[in-house]
């Protein structure tokens, strides 16, 4: 067992990634968990599977909440990496509404040149070449990047993005008028030297765009299963801002966004580009100092609430039981497996999942060894709930799974407390 949730430990355990305080603020203590998006597989059978510590932090000075253990990137993001991008419908539409509004605010032509970082399977950057900008994508888990070149023909270059990394880009001539980076600040161990390399590649007058879930939420809707190896960090504006100005970047403007159970798209530029600070940034300041996130009772507060879903949880899965009802699993993602483990949910109480991804279908959820089919399994097994891990793709879910009601299955919602839908 871990120290308690929301409590301090002794002073000097770890120290802040961004800043290098000594941290004492406990936000979260999970237990122990594997790998989120390390899915078993069958030459996997009489291997062990490692859990490690899930626990994260807060940095009372620059207020960056982080893990405290830290896995290293190549034991998170190797060259089977689980997650495709593109298999969600409406992370599509969200990618292409974005390179539409990009091209026009940034008035990018056929010289321009657009660098995503974390470029998955080429979901972004396919839109800025159907629109005929130059493109180059940075990806590290190999597998997905060779998807992205030989379906989408996104030159992808595998590495780890950084000081290093920017450095070679820059000596071969890719300086960007845009750079990208979606879901992946929260991925990086070296805040810093990740930053660092946005600074070296970026025009004088070039942006970057920062899409990353926002802290806020996940304090107001009890995110916690968002908590997860791979998330190294957990994001406010208070405290990407105070990343950025280490780095000669700043902030002027901000878009909050309903993907990943609600994120935010903050525009970047160097400290002396010539873009004007937004309303929108400084309403966000506001209600972030308002919300108390620059308070440690805020981050102690938290702890309760991460119980009561759990409790939640449990009773409905109990009770479905012992009425004798079928519960199974629409989704793999990597927060429903921080969800099951921390609830210590197993095949015992869901019977199966099914994911859309062929890469999920046929293994199981680590640590619960809850078995991944295809979509169709549900219609064979005809189970009485459905239980809706991506949650936050939940209406595109059950707009694709309306006709389970037929035989009056119902749509369960596990957070910020389970609720079960007509």
């Amino acid at each position: 067992m871990g120290w308690g949730e929301g409590e301090r430990q002794g002073p000097g355990v770890c120290s802040c990634r961004g800043c290098g305080t000594p941290l004492s603020l406990a936000f979260a203590d999970l237990g122990l968990s594997p790998i989120a998006n390390a899915l078993r597989r069958a030459e996997d059978n009489g291997r062990p599977e490692i859990f490690y510590p899930l626990q994260a932090w807060v940095c009372e000075r620059c207020w960056l909440v982080q893990l405290h253990h830290k896995l290293k990137p190549e034991e998170l993001f190797s060259s089977s990496y689980a997650y495709f991008s593109s298999y969600s419908s409406s992370w599509l539409k969200h990618a292409r509404a974005f390179a539409e509004e990009a091209i026009t605010r940034f008035a990018l032509k056929t010289d321009s040149m657009v660098v995503e970082v974390a470029s998955n399977d080429g979901y972004l950057l396919q839109y800025f070449k159907q629109a005929g900008i130059r493109i180059q994508g940075v990806e590290p888990a190999t597998n997905v990047a060779d998807v992205a070149e030989r379906e989408r023909g996104i030159p992808s270059l595998r590495a780890f993005f950084g000081r290093d990394t920017a450095l070679k880009m820059k000596a071969a001539g890719l300086v960007a008028d845009l750079m990208v980076a979606n879901n992946v600040l929260a991925h990086v161990p070296d805040v810093n030297d990740f930053l660092t390399g946005f600074a070296i590649l970026l025009k004088p007058e070039g942006v970057a765009s920062f899409e990353f879930p926002h802290l806020l939420r996940l304090i107001e809707e009890v995110q916690f299963d968002t908590i997860y190896h791979e998330h190294y960090s957990y994001l406010s504006l208070l405290a990407v801002e105070t990343l950025l100005a280490r780095q000669g970047l700043r902030a002027f403007d901000v878009k909050a966004l309903p993907t990943h159970g609600g994120s935010l798209r903050l525009l970047v530029c160097r400290t002396m580009a010539p873009y004007g600070t937004t309303p929108a940034l400084a309403a966000l300041r506001a209600a972030e100092a308002a919300a108390g996130l620059n308070q440690t009772e805020t981050y102690l507060a938290f702890t309760d609430r991460i119980r009561r879903t759990r409790r939640s949880l449990l009773r409905f899965l109990i009770q479905a039981q012992e009425e004798g009802s079928m519960v199974a699993g629409y989704g793999a993602p990597a927060k429903g497996n921080t969800l099951l483990n921390y609830c210590g949910v197993d095949a015992s109480f869901i019977a199966f999942t099914v994911d859309r991804s062929p890469h999920k279908q046929g293994t199981w959820l680590p640590g619960t060894r809850i078995p991944v089919l295809a979509p169709n399994a549900i219609d064979v097994a005809r189970p009485d709930y459905l239980l809706i891990l991506p949650w936050n793709l939940a209406d595109e879910i059950m707009e694709h799974m309306a006709h389970v009601r037929e035989w009056g299955c119902r749509f369960v919602i596990p957070i910020p407390e389970t609720r079960i839908l007509a």
